[in-house]
């Protein structure tokens, strides 16, 4: 057979590919049949002995029958329908009795993005707790804080961590409030009616769906809403996009004019033909596999908006949608513990960057001391943007322009203007907003079932 798509061979961990693999998939849906017949049986609608005789047959049943009968049939579900009919006997004449598709078809992608899900969760929150210790860590490790790719005020590396903390903690939040809301089973017949199973369709759907301890959707058309489906690939999307954004944060701040992270290469080559070159590929594989993922937005969004109770545009996009977004978000989730797990870190580096602009980074601290002295703010920040513009073009430190020009004597003394340019001094709260971001995270954490 031939490998085509490389999510068979190069993505994603065994346990979430085979969770989405056709033998699974399979068996999983053929276990809804069983427990549908269970539902059926004690709703009063077959005789009691179908069930067990269906869940000692059904393993009977081959892909490769489904297949041939999928062959003559056109119809996937139909021919697994059959190939259990064949296998069961006398019990095969009760096999689907009053189902659609799309009750064996949802419920079974209910019950394995569960699954799925429970991988994400448990390997999101060993990134968070990942970066919990480095926000922590790094507290104080001082580092330059830029916007607009600019150096803007000074930060730390552990509040950097913190802002990554604090966002995919908001990722794993959603993940399971749409699990919740979302990860449900269908049970209710053509068009959504239950008519099949006169005045005993919530037993039917209550016991069957008890099997696998899932809720029903209140109320559904011959699928799923697909809404549900569309809230689940956002909800990867966004966190994939995170990781992307951390990843992004590596990559940059690996470049050598920088240098104050790293990730950790160890004897990986990195060019075939560059001997000296380091580079970056686990973070530029996040944010390549990120690509894909949200480009699977769209498509999760265009199966909203089905025909009446519905058509079968849907399914063969889902075929691609469901397995690809969860097997690439499982790679970005691997990756991301690999890098953060061989992360580099360059203090000595970053210390250094900050005084790449002469203490110039430091002018809105002196800005604010100026005011407290008495001087309008719009004043002290005119004659701070005219201070450091011209000690940019003398190429002298901030201090020395600070001190020589009587505006700013008039307010402080030289110690005073030392101790503002400090930028260990200009730091606000942000110990205090780190501790209050991870434990925002550690309830998160906590609600993760």
């Amino acid at each position: 057979m031939f490998e085509i798509c490389p999510l068979e061979w190069r993505y994603g961990s065994e346990e979430m590919r085979k969770l989405f693999s056709r033998e699974n998939i399979t068996s999983t849906r053929l276990k809804v049949e069983v427990a549908l017949a269970q539902g059926l049986s004690r709703a009063g609608i077959i005789p009691s002995w179908i069930p067990e005789k269906l869940e000692k047959t059904v393993e009977k049943v081959k892909i490769e029958r489904i297949d041939e009968l999928e062959g003559k049939l056109g119809h996937d579900i139909m021919a697994m329908v059959m190939s259990l009919v064949e296998v069961s006997g006398e019990a095969g004449k009760y096999v689907h009795l009053g189902a659609t598709s799309y009750d064996i078809v949802d419920t079974a992608w209910a019950i394995i993005m569960r699954d799925a899900l429970k991988i994400v969760q448990r390997k999101t929150v060993k990134i968070i707790r990942t970066l919990i210790d480095y926000a922590e860590k790094y507290k104080e490790t001082l580092m330059i804080g830029r916007t607009h790719g600019q150096h803007a005020l000074p930060i730390t590396l552990g509040f950097k961590f913190a802002n990554y903390v604090y966002e995919i903690s908001r990722s794993l939040e959603r993940i399971n409030e749409s699990t919740k809301r979302v990860i449900r089973g269908k049970i209710s017949g053509a068009v959504g009616t239950m008519a099949a199973w006169g005045n005993r369709g919530f037993i039917v759907e209550e016991e069957t769906l008890r099997m696998f301890n899932l809720k029903p959707h209140q109320i559904s058309t011959q699928i799923a809403p697909r809404d549900g489906f569309a809230e689940i690939i956002c909800n990867l999307a966004i966190l994939g996009s995170q990781l992307d954004r951390l990843a992004l944060e590596v990559r940059e701040l690996m470049r050598p004019e920088i240098d104050e992270i790293a990730e950790g290469v160890g004897r990986r080559v990195g060019s075939s033909t560059m001997p000296q070159k380091r580079n970056p590929v686990t973070a530029e594989k996040i944010s390549g596999l990120a690509k894909v993922l949200r480009s699977q937005v769209l498509i999760a969004l265009e199966n909203i908006p089905l025909w009446h109770e519905r058509d079968l545009t849907n399914s063969s996009s889902e075929r691609f949608l469901l397995p690809h977004s969860f097997i690439v978000i499982d790679e970005i989730l691997d990756s991301t513990i690999r890098l953060l797990k061989n992360l580099i870190i360059k203090p000595d580096k970053m210390r250094k960057n900050i005084e790449i602009t002469g203490g110039r980074v430091m002018a809105e601290a002196i800005m604010i001391k100026l005011v407290e002295k008495g001087l309008a703010r719009h004043k002290a920040h005119e004659i701070l943007r005219e201070i450091t513009r011209k000690a940019e073009e003398r190429n002298i430190h901030l201090l020395e322009a600070l001190v020589e020009d009587e505006r700013i004597s008039r307010y402080m003394n030289r110690g005073e203007i030392e101790d503002a340019l400090k930028p260990e001094n200009y730091l606000g709260e942000i110990e205090k907003i780190i501790e209050r971001t991870v434990k925002y995270a550690e309830k998160i954490i906590g609600n993760v079932r």
